[in-house]
């Protein structure tokens, strides 16, 4: 059975119209229930995640500061949300759904978060729209708990993963690969185990053309014993804040690509949605829900 991470207040902290489109965090499930793709069953509501398990990840000056909210107002405003409580009980929540999938991922080959995918958010510090790195926390829970013993993360937003590459800088057990626009946020970028930067109108058979060389010769270095997938949409030519011109048909190859060849290599995988800014909100709904139901014809 697909296990799909949801929770209300994935949606619920900023008004509608602010440019990060949260309305699609509580239309991914309806459209999923609407079409017969999944049911109530699919889905759990996950709970708060817990300090010992952040500062795995982060360090623990962050973690208080966050928790009680005393960020700087320089850090806030990089962040680019405003800092309260319901913002940080997201973020906690988020971030547990992301540990809670892999419990379902090692049962079930692949689970799913509907938010997920904070990459930017660094061991001491937010940036563009995350406060917690959701997976860098889950990929150290792995490994703390002995479920892991090489994890990798595939981020194929098109943003490069800053964050995450900052948090595993030097961490073997974790090897980070970003593949992302080359001329896009952060144009200081972090250094990744593996970064390939793609130049902007990048087509969809130059995107999955280099995908396919990369990820299997990767999985055959690296023999990773678990996947953290960051799924973004945002490499969609409609995106506002990329720079890629692939299409929903080009996005959803790359999900399914990625999505087989580790069920296929029985490498358990947690999917977390990322970035999405279509000006089009049913063009980024589609296109997540694309993910889901790539996963749910392979677990069933």
């Amino acid at each position: 059975m697909l296990k799909i991470a949801y929770h209300p207040c994935y949606e619920h902290p900023l008004k509608k119209g602010h440019r990060f489109p949260m309305e699609k965090y509580d239309l991914i499930p309806k459209q999923l229930m609407y079409e017969g793709t999944c049911d109530f069953e699919n889905f759990f509501k996950p709970l708060k995640a817990n300090f010992c398990d952040l500062i795995e990840a982060h360090t623990e000056a962050y973690v208080n500061r966050l928790l009680n909210l005393q960020l700087t107002k320089e850090e806030i405003r990089q962040s680019g949300f405003p800092l309260s409580k319901q913002i940080v009980d997201r973020e906690l929540i988020i971030t547990q759904g992301t540990i809670d999938c892999s419990y379902y991922a090692l049962e079930y080959g692949i689970a799913m978060n509907v938010a997920g995918g904070t990459h930017h958010a660094y061991s001491n510090r937010p940036d563009p729209f995350c406060y917690l790195n959701d997976q860098a926390v889950g990929a150290t829970y792995l490994l703390k708990n002995r479920l892991a013993k090489k994890v990798l993360i595939v981020d194929l937003d098109v943003h490069q993963g800053n964050g995450t590459a900052e948090i595993f800088r030097n961490t073997p057990e974790v090897f980070t690969f970003s593949m992302h626009g080359k001329h896009n946020y952060p144009f200081e970028k972090e250094i990744s185990d593996l970064d390939i930067g793609l130049e902007n109108n990048c087509t969809d058979d130059e995107y999955l053309s280099t995908l396919k060389q990369v990820l299997p010769k990767l999985l055959k270095e690296q023999q990773p014993d678990f996947v953290f997938y960051q799924s973004g949409v945002d490499i969609l030519a409609s995106d506002k804040l990329g720079k890629l011109a692939c299409s929903i048909e080009g996005c959803k190859d790359r999900d399914q690509f990625v999505l087989e060849t580790f069920f296929e290599l029985n490498i358990p995988v947690v999917c977390c949605m990322g970035g999405g800014y279509s000006k089009e909100l049913r063009t980024i709904v589609e296109a997540h829900c694309n993910t889901f139901r790539i996963a749910n014809e392979l677990v069933n």
